[in-house]
């Protein structure tokens, strides 16, 4: 029985994680959540791809106000990857979030978010500077 688990089914838990899209097998379009229809062309042939670990943040906000357990402040934002994957994450490993800036260049990380009652960990992913 695995003591980890992530967060969400496109986080893959290797020796190096990555993320992985669906990708239209017509357009290229790639969506991180399963679909029936490409929403680009319609088609309905996907592929798993593995997306570039790397990328640089292209938009991003410092979340002042969050749910009482979430620590704030905190830096939402919008990675551009270097294979063209656009990723909504946070920018962990900050020392301080005002000392985030557009197109810094970014690399993807795990951590824990929580343990349940058997101890199985759950794995989060953002992007901390490179």
């Amino acid at each position: 029985m695995s003591k980890q688990v992530s967060i969400v089914d496109y986080l893959i838990l290797d020796e190096s994680p990555y993320l992985e899209v669906n990708e239209c097998t017509s357009c290229s379009a790639r969506f991180f959540d399963r679909r029936n229809a490409c929403a680009s062309c319609g088609a309905t042939d996907f592929v798993r791809r593995r997306i570039s670990n790397e990328g640089v943040l292209t938009s991003f906000s410092i979340v002042h106000r969050a749910a009482p357990s979430v620590p704030v402040p905190f830096v939402s934002a919008i990675v551009l990857t270097e294979d063209g994957t656009t990723v909504r994450s946070n920018v962990v490993g900050l020392k301080d979030p005002m000392d985030v800036e557009l197109g810094m260049n970014l690399i993807l990380t795990t951590y824990p978010c929580g343990t349940d009652d058997d101890g199985k960990e759950c794995i989060a992913f953002g992007y901390e500077p490179i």
